[in-house]
């Protein structure tokens, strides 16, 4: 009878020490990663805060403001050029001693000693007049000379008033292709600093996404790392009872090992984009990030033909290609200008009087008069004008080619981006669909496992189909924003509220 007893606990030990592995394993699996102590440490930052500090304090960011400042600055050198300029010329003194050549009344020739001490002062004030391309000019002198001969004699000569003025003939104006150039190399350059954030913007959802996914890659090489360990020791207990075979404990130890190095690999991985994403936001090095996982991009409310139209009324690009119109425009009449006669008319009409006295030098002024014309044709080049008018009509007609093939792909770029991000949304849903469930079929194959249904190399392919999943979940929200940017960037309008992106260019050249 009690050979029958003893019998009977050893028939029922395998089912007790089963139920304790089972308890075993349910424990640890509660617990899966004990690294949490880490992220605590961390400070979180959102893709919004990403972002905002990226247009503030990015190396991109500040190059862009510098650009655009040396962009305003170059505008208003154009503008100051055409603006009245007054300038005062003046020598004090200039004494010379010396003997030089002087020709007689007679019209001899001969040698005499001068010394003498003259002073100057010149109020001049000039204006380019663009329209005709002359330069206007107002002027008032006035010279003093004290000779130092046999004795010595002062000698005043004042001119009150001077009015000059100077006008190309028939030659290539300047003016009247710069006041179509420049504005619009300004409105380009506005255009272009708001395109700037953007691709700032861009890079931000790049560096914050490539920290988040390295964190996500680390979580799950954690999780894989301690469900592998917790996996192998239950398997260790279950081999030296004789439930499973060795090749499955090896197996599952050379999945643990494989786990712990992808557990490196993902620590590593997760440093280096954390150093990357520190550096563009230009943080300090004791700085330790956590991204928090954004929600999906609003939706966008634009259709094809308003994005096309709003890029070609916002992105620099449009008006880059005008100017590029414009300025083979302007060297092809430049071209045609040098090759015809060239005339200049010079007008001056002014008063001027001397005298030994001072007051005396602006009484009863005599009026002087002066005009002068010059011209210059070219009679024989040898074919160089006619080259230089043939070579500016080709680029003129290959700059046109380039922006009508320009055109053409602008258009295309922004409607590829419009069908793009429309269909991102149906994509990100697929991806969170299959994140669920991947998740649920390996908890579910992982129970199953523990209790001796279905083989290691099924849990393999279940643990390796989610974190795919889990990563691709990762990648389709990544793609999600960044193409709600990259519209951004083509339509420089917020393509979920349908506004105009807007830049404080007043603040801007204050700071």
């Amino acid at each position: 009878m009690k050979n029958r007893l003893i019998h009977k606990k050893l028939l029922h030990r395998p089912i007790l020490l089963r139920v304790l592995f089972l308890c075993c394993v349910f424990h640890l699996l509660a617990f899966p990663v004990p690294a949490q102590d880490k992220q605590e440490q961390l400070t979180p930052i959102s893709l919004d805060e990403t972002i905002r500090m990226a247009r503030e304090r990015s190396r991109e960011a500040l190059a862009a403001r510098h650009r655009f400042r040396s962009s305003y600055w170059s505008f208003r050198t154009y503008r100051a050029t055409y603006l009245p300029k007054l300038n005062l010329e003046s020598t004090l003194p200039n004494l010379q001693r010396a003997i030089t050549k002087y020709t007689l009344p007679d019209g001899e020739e001969a040698f005499i000693e001068r010394s003498y001490i003259s002073y100057a002062a010149d109020l001049s004030l000039s204006k380019k007049v663009g329209a005709l391309g002359g330069t206007l000019s107002l002027r008032s002198s006035l010279q003093r000379i004290d000779n130092f001969n046999d004795s010595m004699t002062t000698a005043w000569l004042s001119d009150p008033l001077t009015i000059g003025y100077t006008q190309p003939l028939f030659t290539y104006n300047a003016w009247k292709w710069d006041s179509k150039i420049a504005p619009l190399r300004f409105a380009e350059a506005r255009k272009r600093y708001i395109q700037d954030l953007e691709d700032v913007s861009l890079k931000a959802v790049g560096y914050f996404f490539s920290l988040l996914q390295s964190e996500i890659r680390l979580k799950i090489a954690r999780t894989n790392e301690a469900n592998y360990d917790t996996l192998y020791r239950i398997a260790t207990g279950r081999f030296n009872l004789g439930k499973i075979a060795e090749n499955e404990l090896l197996q599952l130890e050379l999945s643990l090992l494989r786990a712990r190095s992808e557990l490196e690999q993902a620590t590593l991985d997760q440093e280096i984009t954390m150093f990357r994403l520190r550096s563009f936001l230009r943080m300090p090095e004791e700085a330790r990030l956590f991204p928090v996982l954004p929600e999906a991009p609003p939706q966008s409310v634009l259709g094809v033909e308003e994005a096309i139209a709003a890029a070609r009324e916002n992105r620099p690009e449009a008006l880059a290609m005008e100017r590029q119109l414009l300025e083979s425009e302007s060297a092809y009449d430049q071209a045609r200008a040098n090759s015809r006669l060239n005339a200049q008319l010079f007008a001056l009409y002014g008063l001027t009087q001397r005298s030994d006295q001072i007051r005396e030098a602006y009484r009863n002024p005599q009026d002087q008069q002066q005009i002068n014309v010059g011209i210059q044709l070219p009679i024989i080049d040898w074919g160089l004008a006619r080259g230089q008018i043939r070579m500016a009509e080709s680029d003129l007609e290959l700059t046109r080619i380039g922006v009508e093939q320009q055109r053409i792909d602008f258009d295309q770029d922004v409607y590829l981006q419009v069908m793009r991000y429309a269909m991102m949304d149906n994509q990100f849903r697929i991806a969170g669909k299959a994140d669920t469930v991947a998740s649920k079929r390996f908890e579910v194959t992982k129970q199953r496992y523990l209790i001796g249904r279905i083989s290691i190399t099924d849990l393999n392919i279940a643990q390796t189909e989610s974190d795919n999943a889990g990563m691709g979940y990762a990648d389709a929200l990544r793609q999600y924003w960044y193409n709600y940017f990259e519209l951004r960037r083509l339509t420089l309008m917020d393509p979920a509220k349908r506004e105009q992106l807007q830049a404080d260019f007043e603040s801007l050249m204050q700071r």
